[in-house]
C-alpha cells in the first residue's frame, strides 16, 4: 500500500505510464532507486532496470542504457497482453519500490529491492531481488536481462547452469542470476515468459554471490520483502522530525541514506554519472564520488534528523581526510572530492561507443574536477566539525590537531584564485564565495576553541578572519548592481550567496544582503526556480547552458526565512515539492519546462530540502 500523498503523486504524474510505447528513453524524472548501501540501481516507471553498477557505486556498470539505449544494457519486465498503464511508489517508508501493471486481464505488482536486514552485516550478499505477484486476473509477462558489463566494453559469457540458473561472466566480474521459473537465453539476452494467476509469483535474483538455496527461498517469498521493509521502516523511525513535511522530509533522507556507502561511511553524490545538465549538451558529469562540501551538508542534514550514528560515521571518514593527504595539483592539504574509500578520483575518460541520454554525448566516467583547487570547502568542512561538536559527540583531540595544521594552510593560501563550488572548465579566479567559507572556516575554528578550550592559533586566525571580511566588504560588493556579486571587483551574480546570513557573515536583516537577495530574485530566480549564475556569458568553459539549481531554489527558501519573508518562503518551498517526480526524488537541476535534468538522486538536492523545510517549520512554530 501507499499514502494517500503517493497514490495522488502517482496518478497525476509520471509515475503513469503507458507500456505499450516502450519509449528508448524514459524521462529522468520516471525512476525511483533501490539499493542496499554498497550500490544502487534506477528502475523505469516501466519496469526497466536501465542503470545498474556493481560491486560498488563507482564500479563500472553492468545495465546503463539509460546513457545508451541501444548498447548500454537493461533489464526489463513488461506484461505482454491488453493496453497496460503502469504506476510506480515505494512502501512506506521504505526504500522498496513497487511497479504496478494494470490491465483489463489483471493487475500485477514488481516488487524491486537489495535485501537489508541489519546494519554493518558482515555476511551480507549484494543481489537484486525482482519478486513479480500477480494480485488480480490473469497476467503474462516476459522479462529480459542484457547485461553489457564494464560500460558495454567487456565481453559478456552466459554460461547456463541449469534451466534456472545461468552465469553471467566477463574477465572482472561474475554475476549469477537464478530464477523461480524457467530461463532462457539467446545472442547475449537471457530472457523467461511465464504467466501468473491471482496470488501466484515469480522471482529473479541477480546476485554477486552465488546464492545458497536457503537465501534463495528467502528471497522468493514474501516475508523477504518484509524484512527489508522493516529495516528502512525501523531506521527512518528514528527521525526526531515530526513537523508539517514530514513525508516529503522522510523521503530525502531515505534517499540520503540510499547514497551511503555503510561500509566505510561515505555519502556519494548521486547514483549516475553522465545524465546532461541540458539535454543534447556537455554538461555530463560523474557525480559517484564523495565531494566534501556534499559530506558537510550532509552532515548537517543527518544531524538535524536525530541520526548520530550516519553522523559518526561519516566523521570518522572525514576525519581520516584530515591527514593532509591532499593533492599537489589541487594545491591544498584535502581533495574536494574523493572516492568512497578516499582516494583520488579517477580523471575523466570518454565513453566513445555511447551516444548519452537522449544523444548528450559525450558521456564521462571519472571527473577531472578532483584536481581543482576549491577553497570554499575548507569552510563547509569544519562548518561540519562545529556543528558535530554542537549536536554530536564532537571530534577528537587527534582529529582536532589535524584540523589545526588544515587551518594553518588555510591562513597563508586563502586569498589564492581558484574554482569555487561550482566548478567551472575556466581559470581560477577570485571568488568571493570561496572568501566566504574562508571565513567560516576561521571563525568555526575559533568558536571551537574557546567552546572545547582547545588550543589553537586564535590570534592568527582573527586576524586573517577578519581581513577575509574587510576584502568581502570592499571588493565583493558591487555598489552598481547593490549586490555581492560572483568574483572579487566582478559585475556576475552567484547563487551561492545566498549563503551570506546562514553562515552568519551578516545579519539577514543587513541591507547589503537584503539588496543581495533583491538581485538574485530579479536576475537569477524564475517562479521560484533559481540559476545557480548566468551562463549566458560563457565565463565558465562550456557550450550551452543549464537548468534551475535545486539545491540554490531551497537555499533561496531558507533566505526567505532568515529575512522574514515566511508566506514567501512557504509559498517557494511548496512549488519546489511540485517540481519533485512522482516518488518525492530529485535529479540536480530543473528545465523551466519542469524537466528533471542531471544525476539522480541528487544528495545536495535532498539535504538542502531538508535545511529549508526544518528551519521554516521552525520559524512558522513547528
Amino acid at each position: 500500500m501507499t499514502s494517500r500523498r503517493d497514490a495522488d503523486h502517482v496518478d497525476t504524474d509520471s509515475g503513469a505510464a503507458e507500456t505499450n510505447s516502450e519509449p528508448r528513453y524514459l524521462p529522468i524524472a520516471d525512476h525511483g532507486v533501490i539499493g542496499d548501501l554498497r550500490t544502487a540501481a534506477l528502475v523505469g516507471t516501466d519496469g526497466r532496470i536501465d542503470w545498474f553498477c556493481c560491486p560498488r557505486f563507482d564500479s563500472p556498470s553492468v545495465f546503463g542504457s539509460v546513457l545508451d539505449a541501444d548498447d548500454g544494457g537493461a533489464w526489463t519486465v513488461r506484461q505482454l497482453d491488453g493496453h497496460i498503464t503502469n504506476r510506480q511508489f515505494y512502501l512506506p517508508d521504505s526504500n522498496v519500490l513497487v511497479t504496478r501493471f494494470m490491465s483489463e486481464d489483471g493487475v500485477a505488482e514488481v516488487q524491486d529491492l537489495m535485501p537489508l536486514t541489519k546494519s554493518n552485516d558482515p555476511d551480507h550478499h549484494s543481489r537484486i531481488v525482482r519478486r513479480i505477484e500477480c494480485v488480480r486476473g490473469h497476467v503474462r509477462f516476459r522479462t529480459e536481462l542484457t547485461p553489457r558489463f564494464d560500460y558495454g566494453r567487456a565481453q559478456t559469457t552466459i554460461e547456463d547452469r541449469d534451466e534456472r540458473r545461468v552465469d553471467l561472466v566477463s574477465d572482472d566480474l561474475t554475476l549469477h542470476l537464478r530464477a523461480s521459473v524457467p530461463l532462457e537465453q539467446d545472442s547475449g539476452v537471457v530472457w523467461a515468459e511465464f504467466t501468473l494467476d491471482a496470488g501466484e509469483s515469480a522471482t529473479f535474483v541477480l546476485s554477486l554471490d552465488d546464492l545458497p538455496d536457503s537465501e534463495f527461498e528467502k528471497d522468493c517469498a514474501a516475508d523477504g520483502v518484509h524484512a527489508t521493509v522493516a529495516f528502512w521502516q525501523n531506521w527512518i523511525s528514528q527521525s526526531n522530525y515530526t513537523g508539517r513535511w514530514r513525508e516529503t522530509v522522510h523521503r530525502s533522507a531515505l534517499a540520503l541514506k540510499l547514497l551511503t556507502h555503510e561500509p566505510s561511511g561515505a555519502v556519494v553524490a548521486a547514483v549516475t554519472c553522465g545524465l546532461p545538465e541540458e539535454v543534447g549538451g556537455e554538461r555530463n558529469w560523474d557525480y559517484r564520488y564523495v565531494w566534501i562540501r556534499d559530506a558537510a551538508f550532509s552532515l548537517y542534514a543527518l544531524l538535524r534528523l536525530g541520526f548520530t550514528a550516519e553522523a559518526s560515521s561519516f566523521m570518522d571518514w572525514l576525519t581520516c581526510r584530515f591527514s593532509g593527504d591532499g593533492d599537489e595539483q589541487a594545491g591544498g592539504p584535502l581533495r574536494l572530492m574523493y572516492t568512497i574509500d578516499g582516494g583520488a578520483p579517477p580523471g575523466e575518460q570518454v565513453l566513445d561507443s555511447w551516444e548519452g541520454y537522449r544523444g548528450s554525448a559525450p558521456v564521462r566516467v571519472g571527473n577531472d574536477a578532483g584536481h581543482q583547487l576549491q577553497l570554499d570547502i575548507y569552510g563547509e568542512l569544519i562548518d561540519s566539525v562545529y556543528l558535530f561538536n554542537k549536536y554530536g559527540p564532537g571530534i577528537s583531540q587527534h582529529s582536532w590537531q589535524q584540523l589545526c595544521e588544515v587551518a594553518r594552510w588555510l591562513l597563508d593560501n586563502w586569498d589564492t584564485p581558484d574554482q569555487s563550488i561550482w566548478e567551472p572548465r575556466s581559470s581560477p579566479q577570485r571568488y568571493v564565495y570561496s572568501r566566504l567559507m574562508s571565513w567560516v572556516a576561521l571563525e568555526r575554528m575559533i568558536r571551537i576553541s574557546r567552546q572545547r578550550g582547545l588550543p589553537g592559533d586564535v590570534a592568527d586566525w582573527m586576524r586573517v578572519r577578519d581581513e577575509i571580511f574587510t576584502q568581502i566588504m570592499d571588493h565583493g560588493w558591487n555598489a552598481e548592481l547593490q549586490s555581492f556579486v560572483q568574483v572579487l571587483d566582478g559585475d556576475q551574480l552567484d547563487a551561492a550567496l545566498l549563503l551570506i546570513p546562514a553562515v552568519k557573515l551578516l545579519s539577514p536583516s543587513d541591507e547589503l544582503f537584503t539588496a543581495t537577495l533583491h538581485a538574485i530574485e530579479q536576475n537569477l530566480v524564475s517562479d521560484s526556480l533559481v540559476f545557480r549564475y548566468n551562463t549566458g556569458d560563457g565565463d565558465d568553459g562550456l557550450n550551452g547552458s543549464e537548468g534551475t539549481f535545486s539545491l540554490c531554489s531551497f537555499w533561496y527558501v531558507e533566505a526567505l526565512t532568515r529575512v522574514g519573508r515566511l508566506a514567501d518562503a512557504r509559498l517557494a518551498l511548496e512549488k519546489m515539492f511540485t517540481y519533485a517526480n512522482h516518488l518525492g526524488l530529485y535529479a540536480e537541476q530543473i528545465a523551466l519546462t519542469g524537466e528533471q535534468l542531471g544525476n539522480m538522486p541528487q544528495a545536495f538536492t535532498h539535504l538542502s530540502l531538508i535545511s529549508a523545510a526544518i528551519n521554516l517549520d521552525r520559524r512558522l512554530g513547528g
